[in-house]
């Protein structure tokens, strides 16, 4: 894949997601903020960067965005504000919700970390973070706990599976998804050749698409039975995450953190897929 570079010197960007309009979103959660580049190339800061740590962003149905950090919140795109929907469980704050998927009801389907991870050396197995659902209506439902650092999640085409990485189990496993949108215990779905797994995406033939962070610079695809399809390099070593967006869904969009290559830091990349992505449901809150 020939790769572009539409946008660079960021700290470590992250949540790529494109509207009807081709517009890309991205955060920086290193340097805080939240951003829309336009196709022409202009881009403008959406939330400002005194709000760090966003590493999930789901669209909303009419306008808006909702984004996670040390909470989820909702951001109304016609007053500026940020509203938060859920930052503690159990009576406790949480640690911080890192990325997101949302299903067809407009539910967002994310992860909590069980420590602050910014404060963790990842010598040793950090505390259980947990799998969240939360509805439209502010209903949170616990789904399953004792994941180490959760990063990207993401559904199969019929949302009967349910992807999930876990960076420092250096796998991408995989739920099933009950009929009351609970799911089974996970199972592994397959392991990194290199790495550790971030964000990712699913295509429409099954693929599994996965930023591979801490390692060679590279997005690996997965078949639907788990086996390495492809790893495709990318000019950083830091990857971060992928998403698929354009007209035909053929824009494959890859985010990096700022690495050895200083002079491209955290950069948004773009290439051409042959194979399309499956568009990602917006929210309904």
């Amino acid at each position: 894949m020939d790769f572009e570079t539409l946008a660079t010197g960021y700290g470590l960007l992250e949540g790529p997601r494109t509207d009807e309009q081709n517009r890309l979103y991205f955060s920086d959660v290193r340097g805080g903020g939240v951003f829309r580049r336009s196709p022409d190339g202009q881009i403008e800061t959406l939330i400002p960067t005194d709000r760090k740590a966003v590493g999930g962003i789901a669209l909303n149905e009419g306008g808006g965005m909702l984004v996670t950090g040390l909470s989820l919140a909702r951001w109304d795109e016609h007053s500026g504000q940020v509203t938060e929907i859920f930052s503690d469980w159990d009576g406790k704050p949480l640690f911080g919700l890192n990325d997101l998927t949302i299903d067809d009801q407009g539910s967002i389907w994310v992860g909590s970390f069980g420590c602050d991870i910014n404060k963790f050396d990842f010598k040793s197995t950090p505390p259980p973070g947990s799998l969240f659902r939360v509805d439209p209506s502010g209903q949170v439902t616990h789904l399953w706990e004792g994941v180490e650092v959760t990063n990207g999640l993401g559904f199969s085409a019929d949302r009967s599976l349910l992807y999930h990485c876990d960076s420092t189990t250096r796998a991408v496993w995989v739920y099933e998804v009950r009929a009351d949108r609970t799911v089974s215990d996970r199972q592994l779905f397959a392991k990194l050749p290199d790495g550790m797994p971030d964000g990712m995406t699913v295509d429409v033939e099954g693929g599994v698409w996965v930023a591979v962070v801490a390692g060679s610079g590279e997005v690996v695809r997965f078949k639907p039975d788990g086996t390495l399809d492809q790893r495709i390099n990318i000019p950083a070593k830091t990857i971060t995450s992928v998403a698929f967006g354009g007209p035909d869904m053929c824009d494959l969009y890859v985010v990096t953190a700022n690495n050895d290559q200083r002079d491209l830091k955290g950069t948004v990349f773009r290439a051409r897929s042959d194979i399309p992505g499956l568009p990602v449901p917006k929210a309904k809150f």
